[in-house]
C-alpha cells in the first residue's frame, strides 16, 4: 500500500504539473479551452520523442566517457530525464537544454583523452619500429663484417719460413696468439716485405720485415735491427700490438686501405 501511495502521489504531482503548464500555456498563446487538448497532445508528443533522442544520445556519451573524463553530472541528468513520462513538457525541454550541454562538454573531454591516447600509441609503435629497424641493421651490418673479415684472413702456412717460425714462437710466447692471427701475419708482412730482412722502399725510406717508417725506428729493439730477422720481427709484433691489436685487425685495415 505504501508503494501504490507513492506512485499515486507522483502521478497526481505530475498532473498537476501538466495542468499548471496547461493553464500557463493557454495563457500565453491566447486558446481556448477547446485547443488546449490539441496543443497539449502535440507539446507532450514533442517533449516525448525530444526526450527520447536526448536520452539514447547522452547515455552513449556517458559509456564513451568510463574511465576517460567526469560524466556523473551528466549520468545525473540522464537519471532525472528517465521518468520525463511523469514531467511537464517544459520541465522535459528544460532537462533536455541542460543534457544537451552537458553531453557536448563531456564528448569534447572524452575526444581529447582519446587524441592523446592515439598520438602517444603512435609515437611508441614509431619508436618500437625505429629500434626494430636499427638492431636488424645493426645485425646486418655485424653479419656481413663477419663474413667479409672471415672470408678474406687466410690461414696459417703449413710450412713456415725461418722467419715466419720465428714470429710463430714470438707470437705465442710474448702474445698468446694463436695460428689464426699467424695467419694473418704472414700474408700481410708477404705484402710489404716478402719476409726479406733486408727490403727497402726507396721511395718512403720503409725498410725490414714489417717495413718500418723510417726503418731506424727498429733500433728501439735492437742493435742489430738492420740485419737480424729476430729483431725486425720483435720491433714489428710490438707496433701492431700497441696500434691494432691483433695482426688480423692490422690485416683488415692493410686490406681496407692499402697499407697498415
Amino acid at each position: 500500500m505504501v508503494g501504490t501511495g507513492f506512485v499515486l502521489q507522483s502521478a497526481v504531482t505530475a498532473q498537476n504539473e501538466r495542468n499548471v503548464a496547461t493553464a500557463a500555456f493557454a495563457q500565453s498563446t491566447g486558446l481556448h479551452s477547446e485547443q488546449l487538448g490539441t496543443h497539449g497532445g502535440i507539446l507532450e508528443a514533442q517533449a516525448t520523442k525530444s526526450a527520447t533522442v536526448t536520452l539514447a544520445n547522452a547515455k552513449a556519451i556517458v559509456a564513451a566517457a568510463k574511465d576517460k573524463t567526469d560524466a556523473s553530472t551528466l549520468s545525473t541528468q540522464v537519471a532525472a530525464l528517465g521518468h520525463y513520462e511523469l514531467l511537464a513538457p517544459q520541465r522535459v525541454f528544460e532537462l533536455v537544454d541542460d543534457i544537451s550541454a552537458e553531453a557536448h562538454n563531456v564528448a569534447a573531454a572524452t575526444a581529447e583523452v582519446n587524441r592523446i591516447a592515439a598520438e602517444k600509441a603512435a609515437a611508441e609503435a614509431a619508436a618500437a619500429a625505429e629500434a626494430a629497424a636499427a638492431e636488424a641493421a645493426a645485425a646486418e651490418a655485424s653479419a656481413s663484417t663477419e663474413t667479409a673479415s672471415s672470408g678474406s684472413r687466410p690461414s696459417a702456412p703449413s710450412n713456415p719460413s725461418e722467419a715466419q717460425a720465428i714470429a710463430r714462437d714470438m707470437m705465442a710466447s710474448q702474445y698468446g696468439w694463436g695460428d689464426d692471427q699467424f695467419g694473418c701475419l704472414v700474408p700481410l708482412w708477404d705484402k710489404e716485405s716478402g719476409w726479406n730482412a733486408n727490403a727497402y722502399n726507396a721511395s718512403s725510406g720503409a725498410g725490414g720485415i714489417p717495413q718500418a717508417l723510417p726503418a731506424s725506428k727498429m733500433a728501439s729493439a735492437g742493435a742489430d735491427w738492420a740485419t737480424n730477422p729476430a729483431t725486425q720481427i720483435s720491433w714489428g709484433l710490438g707496433y701492431i700490438a700497441g696500434r691494432y691489436g691483433s695482426p688480423c685487425a692490422a690485416w683488415d685495415t692493410s686490406e681496407a686501405q692499402g697499407w697498415y
